[in-house]
């Protein structure tokens, strides 16, 4: 049964949110800074111990606010080191959010939306359906959650997340408001404190919400493109019924020339006899030459009952190897916490039920 709150979620706001929630309960806004860093630098959520402010204001603060965390379900640690959280939210749908440790960056891949709407043919998320989109507190949670069981606010701690990526479950663009204000608590040196760099948005190719974000958040843009003709990514990513391929680079030309200095990461699912012909490689990189980008080759990650396979290691190869001689930067994402069901494209909100040992989805209605 869904809970309901008459007390407002701090995690809800970002650093504008918080200074007018205190304004509107007659307090001053410095108070917003205060309880931003309590709850995102030192990980409190416990408002009476906040002993910064008053006591009078602490005793305020708990008859009207208070800090909701979602429910940590499962906490997953793959051989490879990869992490993964099921996190139950207060009406009982789960999201999943992933750790994924490397020599030189700690990256968390943070979910916007329970299930997603786009039915991307080679997403395991996609077969979950959509629910709802998430609210900015149960997207920055995510974050708060991992920097808690990492160890990062504790004291003397080094920053064990230094990137974070919107490309967990859902299409970050149709939840526009609640990502950008997640995001901005991401960058805020009140806050998380990453760098525009380090925070990276995964869209499918939403074009007015591009070009929206340019203009609120410029963060890094990350493209999911799969295909270099209309008729394949029609078939790959639904979307693009609604913004073909030709009007999405048009958009990506506008994200990296409005002032950004940014260029942009085309990710590039790698699907055997599907899309990774060295043709397909060629055309791909006529197609995105003249914009500053560099394209992000997945290995495609199978799950139960999909009709696809991935690239053999031959064919990946020649596809950069293609790339690179007309011009293009390439990476080759290794895949991480695939035996968790953690990889790029698996996330899908299941539980574990250790009494039969099985696999199940969890209902839009909760469990």
């Amino acid at each position: 049964m869904t809970k309901t709150h008459q007390k407002q979620n701090l995690l809800d706001f970002d650093l504008d949110g918080m200074k007018a929630f205190f304004s509107e309960n007659g307090e001053k806004g410095f108070r917003a800074v205060q309880v931003l860093k309590w709850i995102h630098q030192r990980g409190m959520i416990d408002i009476s111990q906040m002993n910064d402010l008053s006591k009078v204001l602490r005793e305020k603060l708990q008859e009207v606010a208070e800090i909701r965390m979602p429910e940590v379900v499962i906490d997953q640690l793959s051989n490879d080191g990869t992490r993964k959280w099921l996190l139950r939210m207060e009406d009982g749908n789960c999201i999943e959010t992933v750790f994924i440790p490397q020599k030189d960056r700690g990256t968390l891949c943070v979910s916007s939306q329970v299930g997603c709407i786009l039915n991307c043919s080679f997403c395991s998320t996609a077969k979950q359906g959509f629910n709802r989109n998430l609210s900015t507190g149960e997207i920055i949670a995510q974050l708060w959650v991992a920097a808690k069981t990492l160890g990062q606010f504790e004291e003397g701690a080094d920053r064990m997340i230094s990137n974070v990526v919107m490309m967990g479950m859902g299409e970050p663009l149709l939840n526009f408001d609640a990502v950008v204000a997640a995001m901005k608590l991401m960058l805020d040196d009140n806050a998380f404190g990453l760098s525009k760099r380090r925070v990276t948005l995964s869209t499918a190719g939403v074009i007015p919400g591009m070009d929206r974000l340019s203009e609120e958040c410029g963060v890094a843009m990350a493209v999911s493109l799969h295909a270099t003709n209309d008729e394949l990514r029609n078939e790959l990513v639904p979307l693009n019924k609604k913004y073909p391929i030709k009007d999405l680079l048009e958009a990506c030309r506008r994200y990296v020339n409005n002032g950004l200095k940014r260029h942009i990461t085309f990710e590039y699912i790698m699907i055997k006899d599907v899309n990774d012909s060295v043709a397909e490689a060629k055309k791909l990189g006529r197609m995105i030459k003249n914009i500053p980008s560099k394209v992000n080759l997945i290995p495609f990650n199978p799950y139960p009952n999909t009709e696809y396979e991935p690239s053999s290691q031959q064919a990946i190869d020649l596809f950069v190897k293609t790339l690179v001689d007309n011009g293009i930067i390439v990476v080759t994402r290794r895949t991480r916490g695939e035996d968790i069901d953690a990889a790029c494209g698996q996330l899908a909100g299941k539980v574990q039920d250790k009494t039969r040992r099985s696999l199940r989805y969890i209902k839009a209605v909760g469990e």
